[in-house]
């Protein structure tokens, strides 16, 4: 089994592959922040010598989190931000850069989905969903490129999508991450001549808070979706971001680096429970096998 980092102090502990001090005098600002994968994000920065500015919708979640990366005696502040608003965006990057004088990473963890078959989305529930996930992300994408571009000084930006393939019950997401990742292909190109690198990473079944939306049943199977049998931690996803984000990614731009221990060559994974007619299906395969 994989140690899976879940509190503050284990993730101010966790061993890591990279060395002290990588990302010294870099400020990276990072989404979602607050939890999950944004959390364990924050927590690496910060421990590689960044000014780590995490940002969202709830400060209490926020303010936990940054001081207890303070109280490691690393550096990080918040900003309060609603990605689905453009005004609320720019205002954070001024915030930041007034404070700090520069952004020169941008991780962009936000977003939110819930299970539940297309056929029953109403129209607000996909809107919203759509308005997180994709505009969001572009919103932040783009003030981060205009402002780059206004300054001169380049930057780098990641993306967490979501599995291309394999991924059942949440079409709303997968489309809004879709979306992401043809966006970021094409400007990585456009926006190459600033010096912007701009990449996604995909994960697969990653045991976060987030977990808690889907069933008890469909949890239990998740670490069973990949052949590597196990669920990743968010501390996997946290490395795969600096990975792309810190100097190992310079001749990188325009990819999605999938980390699912293998899934999307092995199985799926149902956020709702597998439907019936799908689990026969299944079930005549392990029939052939007993029969042989």
């Amino acid at each position: 089994m994989v140690d899976i980092p879940t509190t503050n102090n284990e993730l101010a502990e966790h061993p890591t592959v990279y060395r002290d001090g990588l990302l010294d005098g870099k400020v990276v600002l990072i989404s979602g922040g607050g939890s999950g994968m944004g959390r364990a994000t924050a927590w690496l920065a910060a421990r590689l010598g960044a000014q780590v500015v995490i940002c969202g919708r709830t400060e209490a979640k926020l303010i936990d989190v940054v001081e207890a990366i303070n109280a490691r005696h690393y550096k990080s502040d918040y900003a309060i931000v609603d990605i689905r608003e453009r005004e609320s965006v720019v205002a954070a990057f001024e915030t930041v850069s007034a404070r700090y004088g520069t952004v020169d990473i941008l991780i962009n963890c936000a977003g939110g989905q819930f299970p539940q078959p297309a056929i029953e989305f109403s129209e607000r529930g996909w809107n919203a969903v759509v308005n997180t996930n994709l505009n969001g992300t572009w919103h932040m994408m783009q003030v981060a490129a205009q402002y780059w571009h206004e300054l001169g000084s380049g930057g780098n930006i990641v993306n967490i999508v979501v599995v291309e393939q394999g991924l059942h019950g949440v079409a709303h997401t997968r489309a809004a991450r879709a979306g992401v990742i043809a966006l970021s292909q094409a400007v990585a190109v456009e926006w190459a001549p600033q010096a912007i690198r701009v990449n996604c990473i995909a994960p697969g079944a990653i045991k976060t808070e987030g977990w808690a939306v889907y069933s008890e049943s469909a949890r239990e199977k998740y670490p069973r979706t990949n052949p590597l049998m196990r669920a990743g931690s968010p501390w996997e996803i946290a490395e795969a971001c600096i990975y792309l984000a810190g100097p190992s990614g310079g001749f990188i731009t325009g990819e999605v680096l999938t980390v699912d221990g293998g899934g999307q060559h092995w199985g799926e994974i149902w956020t709702g429970g597998k439907p019936e007619y799908f689990a026969a299906a299944t079930r005549l395969w392990d029939d052939d096998a007993v029969a042989g």
